[in-house]
This record gives structure tokens, C-alpha cells and sequence, in this order.
């Protein structure tokens, strides 16, 4: 599996001129930092790499605007991507709340709730890549006038079975909450305020229900956009089913890797301490990789593929913390973690 992955993602430096040799000895070399399981990309690549599905990327942002056409194409492009080996995260934040109306039809809105149960059926028919179910995000704006549905919508536990929810917040919202003050629930199909809400009892049905559940998550949206790279392509709204990247502007993928901290020490066991070298290398070698899994993933939509190639975002984790402090010193911190960062 290691020599399939690593020659398929060596490739990739074809398209910058590298020649042959070259390309072998970086397959080796990426062959290498994952047989010794120093790092390892994420499990669509260790799948996928090499072999007809050729999809490589965890997860995926898709946008949902406030129309059937916009919900059901998404729907379709879903199941695409699940059958494709990825994951979605969505924010529902523009759909119109329950009983809003709906002018062409002379009808009343189900409310965004209803429709991320239908996605969460979608799931469940179509099995992810073969190998797994796919998994879902889904992000409310806490302004929204159907916060305290979607923040409830978990209790029990049989529904949403394939969803993380997060409701997305900012710091309005929490100084409200910090004072038990009222706030706007704003309609966004008019932009007008359409009730009030208190901010406190909103943020403690979130924290009880994430002690009872799990769910839902926060997001603070207006610190994310802050520092979102690049805001000409707009604003950050979902982020992947777990969020261990940071958050994606639509059509953005996950592209990730976890390298080992265990295998970053020198030393004698129980007097380790961190090899930076080795860490700066082990680093160097994880993104050459992931930037070629970028170049050599089939897309599963043209829209993931423009934005993707567009941005290039990686994301590189961490494993065998609590491992690594162990063969430190019997689980004593003896270092600092800045001791890591020397290099």
C-alpha cells in the first residue's frame, strides 16, 4: 500500500520537470516516512492513491443557498461526494426559517432543520466510497430564527445520526450571553429582525446539550473570517465534518496528514527529548506530499476542483502526544512545547 501511494503521489513533480530518477527517489523517500509511520496522509489517499477512485481528500464545503434548485443540487453533489470517499460540511444559515413564506408556491418554509434531515437520509443510502458512511457538518448562525430547533435537534439519538451540527457565533452574541440580554433573530430572505431571543438561555441549551450528546459544536465566525487568507473569494461559513482543518470557504477540501510525535524524540526511553531535525524534515517531506495529493486527486465536482487548485490548503496534525511525554519521562512534562519549535 505505502509503495502505491508514495509512487502515485511522486508523480505529481512530473508536471514541474522533475526527472525520472528524481521522481523515484522521492517515491522512496515519501515510502519511507510512511512505513516507518513517521506520517501519514489521510485514509482516502491511503486508499484511493494508485487506483481507478483516485479521490484523495477528506472532506468538502458545500454551499447551500436559500432555493429548492440550490438544496437538491447540493443534495446530488453530496451523494457524489460520499460515493467519491469524502465528506461534506454545509451551513444552512441562508435557508428561510420554519413557516416563513414561500412566494412561488404560496406555501409556508419547513425550516432548515427539515432539510438537513433529508440529507441526513441521503447518507444513509449511499455508502462512502465503499469502504464508508459518510459524515456531515452542519452550521446554524446563532442569529438565525430556528437556532433553538437546530440546537435541540440532536436530543434524541436516533436522529441525524450521520451530522455534527455547530452553531456559528461571534462576539455580539457572547457579550449578550455574558449579560442575559435579549438579541435579534434576523430573517435573512429580508434582513430584517423577526424575533428575540435571550443570548444566556440560548448559549446554555448549546453547553447542556453538548454535555448530554456531544452536539452541537460552536464556531466563532467573525475570529475565523478575521483571519480568513483569503477573503476576495469570500466568507468562511462550514467547516469539514470534524474540524480538524481550519474552516473552508465553499467548495474548499480537506487535505490532511498526521505526523507522529513518538517517532520526533532522540534519547535514551523515560530521558527523551525532542528531535527539532528530524521534526523540520519529517515537515518538509508532509507537505511536499499533501501539495502533490492536491495535483493528482480526481475532483468530484469542477467547483472543488477550480477552488481547490486555486487555494491549495493542507492541513498537518499531530499524533502520540501523550505517548511522546511518556518516553519523555513517565508521563512528566520536562520540556516546554516552544522546545519543539526551535528550528
Amino acid at each position: 500500500m505505502f509503495r502505491r501511494v508514495a509512487q502515485n503521489l511522486a508523480e505529481a513533480d512530473v508536471r514541474y520537470g522533475a526527472e525520472p530518477e528524481a521522481v523515484q527517489r522521492t517515491s522512496e523517500t515519501f515510502c519511507g516516512i510512511m512505513r516507518r509511520l513517521d506520517f501519514l496522509p489521510n485514509s482516502p489517499t491511503l486508499m484511493n492513491s494508485g487506483r481507478p477512485l483516485q479521490q484523495l481528500f477528506a472532506c468538502f464545503a458545500l454551499p447551500i443557498d436559500d432555493s429548492l434548485d440550490s438544496i437538491f443540487d447540493k443534495g446530488k453533489e453530496t451523494a457524489l461526494v460520499h460515493k467519491s470517499g469524502g465528506g461534506t460540511g454545509f451551513a444552512f444559515s441562508r435557508l428561510r426559517p420554519l413557516g416563513d413564506v414561500v412566494k412561488s408556491t404560496a406555501g409556508v418554509a419547513s425550516g432548515p432543520t427539515s432539510f438537513i434531515r433529508a440529507f441526513n437520509t441521503g447518507t444513509d443510502v449511499v455508502k462512502q466510497g465503499g469502504t464508508r458512511r459518510g459524515a456531515n457538518m452542519a452550521v446554524l448562525s446563532c442569529y438565525h430564527p430556528d437556532v433553538m430547533e437546530f440546537v435541540n435537534s440532536k436530543l434524541n439519538p436516533q436522529n441525524l445520526q450521520n451530522f455534527n451540527i455547530s452553531v456559528g457565533v461571534d462576539a455580539g452574541f457572547m457579550e449578550a450571553a455574558a449579560a442575559g440580554q435579549n438579541y435579534d433573530l434576523i430573517n435573512l430572505r429580508t434582513g430584517q429582525p423577526q424575533d428575540q431571543a435571550n443570548a444566556a438561555e440560548v448559549f446554555d441549551a448549546i453547553t447542556r446539550n453538548a454535555w448530554l450528546t456531544g452536539d452541537p459544536g460552536i464556531l466563532f465566525l467573525d475570529r475565523i473570517n478575521s483571519d480568513n487568507p483569503n477573503p476576495q473569494l469570500g466568507q468562511i461559513e462550514a467547516t469539514n465534518p470534524c474540524g480538524e482543518q481550519p474552516p473552508l470557504l465553499p467548495y474548499e477540501s480537506c487535505n490532511l496528514g498526521s505526523i507522529n510525535l513518538l517517532h520526533m524524540l532522540t534519547g535514551e526511553p523515560g530521558q527523551q527529548t525532542p528531535d527539532a531535525g528530524k521534526l523540520v524534515e519529517t515537515d518538509r517531506v508532509a507537505v511536499h506530499m499533501l501539495d502533490n495529493v492536491i495535483n493528482m486527486n480526481h475532483y468530484p465536482l469542477e467547483a472543488i476542483r477550480e477552488t481547490t487548485l486555486a487555494t491549495r490548503r493542507i492541513g498537518i496534525g499531530v499524533m502520540g502526544w501523550a505517548d511522546a511525554l511518556i518516553w519523555m519521562g513517565n508521563g512528566t512534562i520536562r520540556t516546554k512545547p516552544s522546545d519543539w519549535a526551535k528550528r
